[in-house]
């Protein structure tokens, strides 16, 4: 798919994109968030960016962290699923930084070098045209030695895991979409996984990117990981 498929998609699965994800990931999405958010840095005053932020669970937990004397930045490419985090968006509800939700291409990034204390991104470096592109903005954008942690799917290198992630999809995800009239926009899960660089190769990337630490988290058996970097 080129870009603009891609953002198409996800303006078409905005409605049904939380259900999805626990779905997908049997509500554990949740927590593997909050470990996503932790291994940041993210503390509070600072400046944070949640890279394609889809409905902004991550945004979210940022500003949480980041506390009323911090800034988030939500940015996705897709208007649609950014309408549904602004809906979700509620921060009277506990002290927090502002979140400004902002549509944004994650390959050419509308903000100035150096600008962030921390970053996030879930579920969106997979489905990016240029993995290399991605991550080189996202390091031009975070000042020097802040940090970034990557959540994502993952195939597992255990051929078991990897049979029982592809039933999983075949046989309850899809056909779940299916009721919704998203056959065709979730069957690109599957291969998206077989594009995806392994753990070890995502490390290489970011350092290819100029980051000066790269590690890689294995969660759930390999089906999930996050990888952490620093500028």
């Amino acid at each position: 798919m080129n870009s603009q498929q891609i953002q198409a998609l996800f303006d078409r699965i905005a409605p049904v994109y939380d259900q999805f994800n626990d779905s997908l990931s049997l509500g554990l999405h949740r927590i593997w968030k909050r470990m996503a958010v932790k291994w940041s840095g993210a503390a509070p005053g600072d400046v944070c960016l949640d890279l394609c932020t889809g409905s902004g669970d991550l945004a979210i937990l940022l500003a949480g962290q980041a506390g009323p004397k911090g800034r988030v930045v939500g940015a996705d490419f897709s208007p649609a699923l950014l309408a549904v985090a602004a809906q979700r968006d509620k921060p009277w509800l506990h002290p927090c930084a502002p979140i400004t939700w902002v549509e944004a291409d994650a390959l050419n990034l509308p903000f100035p070098d150096s600008h962030f204390d921390a970053a996030t991104i879930g579920y969106g470096l997979r489905n990016v045209t240029d993995i290399p592109r991605c991550l080189q903005e996202l390091r031009r954008v975070l000042k020097p030695a802040a940090s970034a942690a990557i959540l994502d799917f993952h195939r597992p290198s255990n051929p078991n895991l990897q049979a029982f992630q592809q039933w999983y999809l075949n046989t309850l995800v899809v056909p779940a979409a299916q009721k919704f009239g998203l056959t065709e926009e979730y069957a690109y899960i599957s291969p998206s996984l077989d594009r995806f660089p392994t753990g070890p190769q995502q490390v290489h990337l970011a350092q290819q990117a100029g980051f000066a630490c790269a590690t890689h988290y294995p969660i759930a058996g390999g089906m999930m990981g996050v990888l952490a970097v620093t500028k």
